[in-house]
């Protein structure tokens, strides 16, 4: 793959229309208001600093497994093992989230039609697809999704350059710079939520270095890919956000968001301002994308799973059959390994009847969050100590002064989430207490299950 095939990989990941239609409302009504766009900047300039380390070591340690192989270099095997099981963690239950949602949106569709069907049942025809195309060429994958996420895409640029070139939405809006780029507008409200969904949007970066193994001059292509899709990201959900924010203007873009949540369906939040600026076709047509979109991203974090459980196979910190690949040379045994947990995942809430948005979306949307701000962190840490040991003078600004200072950003952040992770996952203390504490226990199940074994010869610890 080159650049551009990457790119779609992550920018599928994202699943834009998702994470403006799911995530904008929540974001506005529970953030900061009418500075949204501005917290997107923010995340996208410190996940931009983080990245500089991040290339440096991709330069250094070629491998599938990103993260995992970059802290494994840097603190030993065994803390790389651990943030292995921790990316794992952050992959499969985002994953499992966006099913959620991807069923109540497609029941919704069927309601709408007529017809009643549990959310569940989509959900599952959608797993044993998404498992047909995890097990073909990577190629083939490329090309879906490039189609899917061009077609959101489109409806969402179509909207928001239509917005500003009239200067404004029929609802009586404006664009207003400062009331969605001033610090002021930036910190106000409860900024730590904002900042939260944004670092929600950059789920999937890491896509750039997992496929590594199958892209065409690793060295460039993965430095270009990774440093276009930070920027491509944060200055998409930027200016999308800031476009419906004007069309609704600043100061009842608040109220606006807190009416589309009230009525049980915050998506309309968005569905309607298509619908005002580009006619009553647009809802309809972003109603289905909306599907596409989630459909777009779980493949895409199944691919990523898949290497993932592939390299730990290949290793010997899974069974080794995972590391087995079929005669399109995709990690067959690796999918069907994530296709069995994604049905673990999501089974106790259909079991349950627990309604999908609301908990299996909410819930796990939190936890994934935590997780990968907690994986980012310690991978800085490991590109300082890597430096450190090998004595990368000739790297000190991106391995170490770049990597310091993002690691101090994000321990920023991870504490902010911390502190409002209640409000992010929409449920009690103790619902908020028990999905946090998971994070340390997966890495240390990780950690632990490297404890006993020896390296192989010829290979470092």
């Amino acid at each position: 793959m080159g650049v551009f095939g990457i790119l779609f990989f992550v920018l599928s990941a994202q699943a834009p229309l998702t994470g403006i239609a799911g995530a904008l409302p929540l974001t506005v009504l529970l953030g900061n208001g009418a500075g949204a766009p501005g917290a997107y900047l923010l995340i996208g300039a410190v996940i931009a600093l983080f990245a500089v380390g991040f290339i440096a070591m991709s330069r250094r340690v070629v491998a599938k497994g990103a993260f995992y192989a970059y802290v494994g270099a840097g603190m030993g095997r065994r803390a790389g093992t651990g943030s292995a099981w921790l990316a794992l963690l952050a992959y499969a239950t985002v994953q499992a989230a966006m099913y959620g949602l991807f069923g109540a949106s497609v029941a919704a569709l069927f309601a709408s039609l007529g017809m009643i069907i549990p959310w569940w049942l989509p959900v599952l025809i959608t797993i044993a697809l998404v498992q047909l195309l995890g097990s073909l060429n990577i190629e083939l994958g490329a090309k879906v999704l490039a189609i899917l996420v061009g077609l959101e895409i489109a409806i969402l640029l179509a909207f928001s350059l239509g917005i500003l070139f009239t200067g404004g939405g029929p609802e009586g809006g404006s664009i207003d710079v400062a009331a969605s780029f001033s610090p002021s507008a930036v910190l106000s409200g409860a900024p730590g939520v904002a900042l939260m969904f944004a670092v929600a949007s950059m789920f999937g970066f890491e896509s750039t270095a997992i496929y590594s193994g199958e892209a065409k001059d690793p060295k460039r292509t993965v430095a270009r890919a990774t440093f276009l899709s930070v920027a491509v990201i944060a200055l998409f959900f930027s200016f999308v956000s800031w476009m419906f924010i004007s069309f609704y203007g600043a100061s009842e873009v608040v109220d606006a968001a807190g009416a589309a949540v009230e009525s049980g369906d915050s998506t309309s939040f968005v569905f309607a301002a298509l619908d005002g600026m580009l006619g009553p076709w647009s809802g309809p047509v972003g109603s289905i994308l909306l599907v596409t979109s989630l459909f777009a991203g779980i493949l895409a974090f199944h691919n990523g799973i898949n290497r993932y459980l592939h390299a730990l196979g290949s290793q010997g910190s899974l069974p080794s059959r995972l590391a087995r690949t079929n005669s399109h040379q995709s990690p067959s045994a690796a999918a069907w390994a994530q296709s069995v947990i994604a049905v673990i995942l999501i089974a106790p809430f259909a079991l349950l009847g627990l309604d999908p948005v609301l908990t299996l979306f909410s819930w796990f949307s939190g936890l994934s969050v935590a997780a990968l701000v907690t994986l980012y962190s310690l991978c800085s840490i490991a590109i300082v100590v890597y430096a450190l040991r090998h004595r990368a003078d000739s790297s000190v600004l991106k391995m170490v002064v770049a990597p310091v200072l993002a690691t101090l950003c994000l321990l920023g952040v991870l504490a902010v989430i911390i502190v409002n992770f209640t409000s992010l996952i929409g449920g009690e203390l103790l619902t908020a207490s028990l999905l946090l504490i998971v994070v340390p226990i997966v890495f240390s199940i990780g950690f632990i299950s490297e404890r006993n074994r020896t390296t192989p010869k010829g290979q470092r610890p």
